[in-house]
């Protein structure tokens, strides 16, 4: 493409843009919108028109993030996370309630989940704190207290929604973080011991009866499959029904005759192996690798700290997503409200990656203008 923009062939705004990931991301979203358009019955709306819409305007969003400076993200980080943290309290206070958890602020017309802005919230408030450390602080208390503090606090407040899985995922966000910025290994390690001994506390006198009731299915799928079971039973039938190449186009029976709950959000990738198989599914896993390689590689190329952790934690957020997801619907995790990446109908979760992809290019644009400086320090 820079060939191309050197003989004047492709106008030099266009060549410069991520391709290597904007293909496979568009390929994706437009893959997803023929999905929804099946959900929703052979029509554009409910679904797939408004996925359609919202791709749009956060890619917009998208393309002003990764056109911010350096400075105006270092002067905005802090406040940004901090504003996120009181709409988390506001949730508490003022919150609207759905599906029985309080999660979303309402003005007017505007439906946002302050839990979603979080995740890219608290990688960058992360990162900028270790991008501010001095190197000879790695390794010591003042490493990890207030890292630890910057990913407590919200953790705390999306508990009390109650939103076991969106916790989950931002503190996941914030680790990596932690962990790429060079802690001890066996900090890790000694963290992770002290949680699996904990789990059972936890399970018994922590989770809500419906939480328990998830890890008890994912456990032992079968003990109860008319119940809380029903959901990954019926997700497995939609896989394996749709074999080497899917039942066709609209022709799925398990999403169109309410089978299959959520075929819409959490279980899309379920709609789309029925009618499209494994052939779609390896299109759909090949896609998330060319994104997920691409903001690696941003990261790899990073010339700070700053924006080597930043790049890391945004990929990082995109990949918990389509893991979790994916695991769910296969029955090899417990069922958790964590939509598809650009697959799934959902403003929130849209925005929260689409957020991601911004802070990637920004990063990845950093890159190409600032001059080579070799190691990351």
């Amino acid at each position: 493409m820079s060939t191309l923009a050197a003989r004047g062939i492709v106008p030099e705004p266009i060549a410069r843009q991520p391709w290597e990931m904007l293909i496979p991301l568009l390929l994706l979203t437009g893959f997803g919108g023929l999905v929804l358009y099946s959900a929703g019955g052979g029509a554009m709306m409910p679904f797939a028109l408004p996925h359609f819409l919202r791709f749009a305007v956060f890619a917009v969003m998208a393309g002003v993030i990764a056109a911010l400076s350096r400075p105006t993200i270092d002067m905005l980080t802090y406040p940004a996370y901090l504003a996120v943290l009181l709409m988390l309290l506001a949730v508490e206070i003022v919150g609207a309630v759905g599906g029985g958890s309080q999660r979303w602020l309402e003005v007017g017309p505007i439906r946002i989940q302050p839990s979603e802005l979080m995740k890219p919230a608290v990688v960058l408030a992360v990162a900028r704190f270790y991008a501010m450390l001095p190197a000879g602080m790695i390794g010591t208390w003042r490493s990890v207290v207030p890292a630890g503090v910057l990913i407590a606090l919200p953790i705390g407040l999306v508990l009390m929604q109650p939103d076991l899985g969106t916790s989950v995922a931002i503190a996941f966000g914030g680790v990596v973080v932690m962990f790429l910025a060079g802690l001890p290994l066996w900090w890790f390690l000694l963290a992770g011991g002290a949680a699996v001994a904990a789990a059972p506390l936890l399970y018994f006198f922590a989770l809500h009866d419906y939480q328990r009731a998830r890890v008890t299915t994912f456990l032992d799928p079968e003990s109860d499959p008319l119940g809380a079971g029903y959901h990954i039973a019926q997700s497995k039938i939609a896989i394996g029904s749709g074999g080497i190449f899917g039942k066709g186009f609209n022709n799925g029976t398990q999403s169109h005759l309410d089978y299959l709950p959520e075929p819409h959000t959490d279980f899309v990738f379920a709609t789309m192996a029925e009618e499209w198989g494994l052939v779609g599914g390896l299109f759909v896993l090949a896609m998330y690798a060319l994104i997920l390689r691409w903001g690696w590689k941003v990261a790899g190329e990073a010339q700070d700290r700053f924006s080597a952790l930043l790049a890391a934690g945004a990929t990082a957020t995109i990949f918990f997503y389509i893991a979790i997801n994916l695991l769910m619907v296969m029955g090899m995790a417990p069922a958790k409200g964590i939509p598809l990446p650009w697959m799934s109908h959902g403003g929130s979760s849209m925005m929260t990656n689409m957020i991601c992809i911004g802070l990637l290019m920004m990063v990845n644009r950093w890159n190409r203008e600032a001059p080579r400086r070799g190691l990351v320090t």
